[in-house]
């Protein structure tokens, strides 16, 4: 449970003002049919999570050791720093919508996109710190799901609304937590 409930949150937080949440209101703009969309972000991140989560739990298994704990930690601490950059859509990256319908569109469009993406590389580091794929996928997902629906549904109102610093701040934080906890958890000053 705690695999899951931490993927959502951190992965919820750090999608606030990712250049995928700014692609879910481009595509919502741009269609104007929100559930296949919401539909594509499900599929892709599934798909997208699953294999990240994969990554870590395996890196995790081949890798287990004292240092790999740490370069675990160090990697949520380097998450916290990136999480306080914030993301620029490049219209580039766009996976033009405009030939495919919405939903075929939208799971292209954001499984290419998340790759390499803050929550992607949050998720390897998941999987790697929990070594469990499904939970830290279902968590992930959700979170993107939490933070993506909404700007589907809401679009650019929502990006008006919401104080994307004060956001980017908390995940933050939350990365930078979870870092020191396994930090401290690795040099033995906590209990397992």
């Amino acid at each position: 449970m705690e695999a899951l409930l931490t993927s959502t949150a951190v992965v919820a937080l750090a999608e606030i003002g990712d250049k995928t949440q700014l692609l879910a209101i481009v595509l919502a703009t741009r269609f104007r049919k929100p559930w296949p969309i919401v539909g594509g972000i499900l599929v892709a991140t599934l798909a997208n999570h699953f294999l990240a989560a994969l990554v870590g739990e395996q890196a995790s298994s081949f890798l287990d050791g004292q240092w790999f704990r740490y370069a675990v930690a160090i990697s949520f601490i380097a998450m916290a720093g990136w999480t306080l950059i914030p993301d620029k859509f490049d219209e580039d990256e766009e996976a033009k919508p405009s030939r495919f319908g919405p939903f075929l569109a939208t799971t292209i469009a954001f499984f290419l996109v998340e790759m390499g993406d803050k929550t992607q590389i949050a998720t390897i580091a998941l999987g790697a710190r929990f070594h469990s794929v499904l939970p830290v996928m279902a968590g992930t997902t959700l979170g993107m799901m939490i933070a993506n629906v909404p700007a589907v549904f809401l679009g650019n109102e929502l990006v008006r609304r919401v104080p994307l610093n004060v956001v980017r701040t908390v995940a933050a934080l939350l990365f930078l937590g979870i870092g020191l906890w396994l930090l401290a958890q690795t040099a033995g000053w906590l209990g397992s």
